[in-house]
């Protein structure tokens, strides 16, 4: 009866081998998770640059309704600003004496083309995820302008083109 109230020698702990092994498989859960979340951050970012590109388009028909053509590009940005709508656009997106604002912050990435004519663009945005169905889509969209307007465009480039 006394031999159950002492202890006993034997060890309940965990050996060294069975510590390895769940420490291991928490950073195997780890890594995918953090692996994961980066993906996240990178859908994100590519639908806010998607997001930016339709607004960028909507401020471009509204430009086109007052000028009956398209801003000019200058180093690849829009150059449809000032007084008389042919300045580059620095941040805001204003033209006309009174000064119309068709956008108050153009996005930081983009790229922008215009046939000479003035009646054809090209907004071109690089995405993280190059396996986005909505590449494929918008460059099957916008084929015509791309071959019209000419610039080369990679694997991960997301167009928005006019109508």
């Amino acid at each position: 009866m006394l031999k159950k109230f002492l202890p006993s020698n034997n060890n309940h702990g965990f050996t060294l081998v069975e510590l390895l092994v769940v420490i291991f498989i928490i950073g195997i859960l780890a890594s995918l998770l953090v692996s994961n979340f980066v993906g996240m951050r990178n859908r994100a970012e590519d639908a806010q640059k998607k997001a930016d590109l339709e607004a960028t388009r909507k401020a471009l028909q509204l430009y086109y309704t007052d000028y009956q053509r398209f801003p000019r590009a200058s180093n690849d940005l829009i150059a449809g600003c000032g007084a008389t709508g042919i300045d580059e656009c620095d941040v805001n997106f204003t033209a006309g004496n009174p000064p119309t604002n068709y956008m108050n912050a153009l996005p930081e990435s983009y790229e922008y083309y215009v046939d000479l004519s003035g009646d054809h663009y090209l907004l071109v945005s690089y995405l993280d995820n190059a396996s986005d169905e909505d590449i494929a889509a918008s460059q099957a969209k916008c084929s015509a302008n791309v071959s019209t307007i000419g610039p080369s465009l990679d694997e991960n480039a997301y167009v928005i083109c006019n109508d």
